[in-house]
């Protein structure tokens, strides 16, 4: 008498529903890390040739956003839902940590304006970390939707945040070319406003996450 695979409890080919969703956490919080760390490598190389004070805080954001993928990457690997809401928590903090590290280098600028060299190069870089963040924000925001993950859907944010402060990098290069050097600590006053209101939205989505 044939046995039928569903009722015996036994199906080649199928996986535990825990462990692909640990595989594919793993999966998107790895693909990103990939992403904004090449990033994060070709704009050190344009930093030290610009040595553009904007370019430097975006290179924080950027290599702050990609130290994520460890406590994520590790909370998935746990399959451990209490511990994918301790990393939502760190990532909404390492949001915050960014916005005050943004209006710090704005106030800075204030203060003691500079001006970088090769601005070709600094628009570049610029781009560059917005192409980069928003693929990972995508990754990651998709992967958090799809899983239930609010600990992703938190780091989704925060690369998004990453990537206005890199098109402030871009319109930085263009106003320092116009001869406008002082919209560059007025741009960066307005990403932090920007990232503080993500940080507000991701908080309350690891919040509410029951």
């Amino acid at each position: 008498m044939a046995t039928d695979p569903a009722a015996s409890g036994h199906s080649h080919g199928l996986v535990d529903d825990s462990i692909k969703r640990s595989r594919e956490g793993v999966r998107a919080v790895g693909l990103s890390l990939a992403v904004l760390g090449s990033a994060a490598v070709a704009q050190t190389a344009i930093f030290a040739a610009t040595g553009s004070i904007a370019l430097l805080a975006d290179l924080v954001h950027n290599f702050g956003d990609a130290a994520t993928a460890f406590p994520l990457g590790a909370a998935f690997l746990l399959r451990s839902e209490r511990a994918e809401r301790a990393a939502g928590l760190a990532v909404v903090a390492a949001i915050f940590i960014s916005a005050c590290v943004a209006g710090v280098e704005a106030i800075s600028r204030l203060i003691h304006p500079t001006t970088p060299s090769h601005l070709a190069a600094l628009a570049g870089a610029g781009v560059i970390g917005f192409a980069a963040n928003a693929l990972a924000a995508r990754i990651r925001s998709r992967a958090g939707r799809r899983l239930g993950s609010p600990a992703l859907v938190a780091d989704g944010a925060h690369a998004r945040a990453d990537a206005y402060v890199s098109l402030a990098v871009v319109a930085s290069a263009a106003m320092i070319a116009v001869g406008v050097p002082i919209a560059d600590p007025l741009i960066g006053l307005a990403i932090t406003l920007v990232i503080l209101r993500i940080t507000w939205a991701s908080w309350r989505t690891v919040r509410h996450t029951h």
